[in-house]
């Protein structure tokens, strides 16, 4: 099943795409409800939505699939560390501990935006985008979950843009923190999130996802990776995350960004210069993804933001003034 969430005539929908229609789920369901009910309710529900009418899905806009819970984003992909390392960091390398553990850090839920919408960017030089696989967690989640329990959270996937300003990124960074403003203001999800047993066929002996991934800036394609190159497969990057901690419904774990130019940052880093260029307002960004579909965003202007000063220097003094 395609889950979504869309807009028509006005007014807020949310039910499956089936075909060439979207269906709304009966009673006012919601897509929160249906990843709190979990994977194994969906039959139920796709045999309610059978023969009812629909709108097409030409006629309606379509939504980010979920107003996510949180957004981890993970770094599971070696060649790509490899790359954008440099063009953030200053110098190419796959640190020791990158192959320790599948480290993630937590992205703005309240910045997301759907399939084609436009993207409102900081003022940067360095504007990127970042193609990623994300898991949508289901039913009652879990705490110190291994990989099979894990596994079994996963509800469905979606495609993630998370689009970054590397500049911005690259200071914050020096500061042994972040990415913060870097990556905060906006994180596209979509088009819908592909039930988990969609995608069964994809998976190899290793549990890997192996399905192809293409991002295309305009009519030039950018980037194309197989996303079984990942480090981890889902089921232990949603363990990892699990670990002392909980997964809930409604969470998105980002695969992070494939290889192979899923972003500009890897090619900047290993090409020594800013080839291709960074975006720029009115550049059209398409990530398509084997078995998902198809997620657009539109770069538009940037917005200013008011100043602030720089940190002012102080006495350290241990106590007030007389």
């Amino acid at each position: 099943m395609r889950i979504a969430r869309w807009r028509h005539d006005g007014a807020l929908a949310e039910g499956a795409v089936v075909g060439d229609r979207v269906v709304p789920f009966p009673d006012g369901i919601t897509v929160a409800e249906v990843l709190a009910a979990g994977l194994p309710a969906v039959p139920a529900l796709a045999a309610r939505l059978e023969g009812a009418a629909g709108v097409p899905l030409h006629e309606v806009e379509l939504l980010a699939p979920l107003v996510p819970a949180s957004i981890r984003d993970f770094v599971a992909f070696e060649e790509h560390v490899e790359g954008v390392s440099a063009s953030v960091d200053g110098k190419s390398e796959v640190v020791p501990e990158w192959y320790q553990a599948p480290t993630f850090y937590f992205t703005n839920p309240h910045t997301v935006l759907g399939p084609g919408a436009t993207l409102r960017p900081p003022v940067t030089e360095r504007l990127d985008f970042e193609l990623e696989i994300a898991v949508v967690i289901g039913g009652a989640g879990g705490e110190n979950l291994d990989a099979a329990g894990a596994a079994a959270t996963i509800f469905g996937y979606t495609i993630m843009n998370d689009w970054s300003a590397r500049d911005i990124q690259s200071r914050e960074m020096k500061v042994r923190l972040g990415p913060a403003k870097g990556k905060d203001f906006g994180t596209s999800l979509g088009p819908w999130i592909v039930t988990a047993d969609e995608l069964e066929r994809y998976l190899d002996d290793e549990g890997f996802l192996a399905i192809r991934a293409e991002v295309r800036v305009g009519d030039e394609l950018i980037g194309e990776d197989l996303v079984a190159n990942m480090g981890w497969p889902f089921p232990e990057l949603v363990a990892y995350a699990s670990r002392n901690s909980r997964v809930v419904a409604g969470d998105v774990l980002g695969s992070g960004t494939v290889g192979n130019g899923g972003c500009l940052g890897e090619l900047w880093g290993r090409r020594g210069e800013l080839s291709p260029p960074p975006l720029r307002e009115g550049d059209v960004v398409t990530m398509t993804v084997e078995g998902i579909g198809e997620l657009v965003g539109t770069v538009g202007a940037p917005v200013p933001a008011p100043e602030l000063p720089p940190a002012r220097p102080r006495s350290r003094a241990r106590r007030r003034g007389a």
